[in-house]
């Protein structure tokens, strides 16, 4: 059994370095199909694939019918590959009666064959036999967990996901992307494939191209909003308003609400840091350029603590609004523009309850 991370199992993939099992588990689904697509596309040449290479879904198969596709022999090739995708949806997997077969494979693998379980969105207990049979010392099967990153880790993936690439991105539109998308590495990577595309020679990834092919109007966007409310501007948040009305599609309620949650949760957090927060905890939030940070800093004089924390709680009333809760007839624009109207004014605690 050995415990791998994703980068170390894709660098023995990339020089051919192959193991019989693998299981990849885990909440983000991102490393396990990039691990599973290299496999997949890295272990047989293409000639070879048709009749030593299949890809089962979970829901269609049992232990015993993935067993077999394992121990069969490679057809004039050197090895035979099983991908079990949704490996999670197979109905016996974790029954008892499985796992005398799955531990007297595990234990004496056919050499030639590469399986692999695909095992998403959640984990193995490792307390149960078959968590502790994949772990366990007599397993030849290769272990990866994958978990979900934190949002203050997204700009530094995306950021090396880019670099990795041959390419660059400047600061603002990492934290761009990093706000609007949050951490669906899937999606984020989607996003930056179609970013490359496009980009000229020597041309980073800027603020500019992201609002292109992304889907961010230019002008109004939930971070101009932001800015909007932070410079305490109110014709341009209410044309902005307008404008989320009039492409609702587009500027969904809810997004933007957790954009401005967590906009001022990491303010309440830097109020906490003092007057002037070191670079340290801007970049534990996931703040690294200095345009976001003057962003804050300005914020942090414009809403005092005990402000933030009431807003905080105007924004879950949204929520909960959005979700039918005492929001009478008001639709998801009014909804906005009643929590916007409540940040650009200074409203009593305890008013709206």
């Amino acid at each position: 059994m050995s415990l791998l991370e994703a980068d170390a199992i894709l660098k023995q993939l990339q020089q051919r370095q192959f193991q019989p099992v693998y299981f990849l588990q885990g909440e983000e689904p991102y490393y396990i199909d990039v691990v599973a697509d290299l496999i997949e596309k890295t272990v047989l040449a293409e000639h070879e694939r048709s009749f030593n290479q299949v890809v089962v879904y979970g829901k269609d198969v049992d232990v015993t019918a993935i067993l077999g596709q394992a121990k069969r022999f490679p057809m004039m090739a050197e090895r035979s590959v099983v991908i079990v995708k949704e490996a999670q949806t197979v109905a016996d997997l974790e029954q008892e009666r499985s796992w005398p077969f799955l531990e007297a494979y595990l234990k004496n693998p056919l050499p030639s064959t590469v399986l692999v379980f695909c095992y998403k969105h959640k984990t193995l207990d490792s307390r149960k036999k078959l968590g502790k049979l994949l772990s366990g010392k007599d397993s030849s099967a290769v272990l990866m967990t994958s978990k979900k990153l934190y949002d203050n880790q997204v700009p530094q993936w995306l950021t090396a996901n880019v670099r990795s690439r041959g390419q660059q991105i400047t600061g603002q539109a990492t934290a761009m992307l990093a706000e609007y998308i949050g951490a669906d590495l899937g999606r984020l990577a989607n996003e930056v494939d179609k970013l490359v595309l496009n980009l000229k020679p020597g041309q980073p990834i800027d603020e500019e191209l992201v609002q292109g092919m992304v889907g961010i109007s230019k002008d109004y966007n939930i971070f101009e909003l932001q800015k909007a409310l932070v410079q305490r501007d109110v014709l341009k948040a209410n044309r902005i308003l307008a404008y989320f009305a009039a492409n609702p599609k587009a500027n969904p309620l809810i997004p933007n609400l957790t954009l401005l949650f967590n906009f001022f949760t990491k303010l309440l957090v830097l109020h906490q840091a003092g007057p002037n927060p070191p670079d340290g905890v801007f970049k534990s939030l996931g703040i690294l350029n200095s345009f976001a940070q003057k962003e804050y800093q300005q914020a942090l004089r414009v809403f005092p603590p005990e402000r933030v924390v009431g807003l905080i709680h105007n924004i879950r009333r949204a929520d909960a609004q959005s979700k039918g809760i005492e929001s009478g007839s008001m639709d998801d624009a009014e909804i906005l523009r009643e929590l916007v109207w409540l940040i650009l004014h200074n409203v009593p605690a305890g008013v709206l309850g």
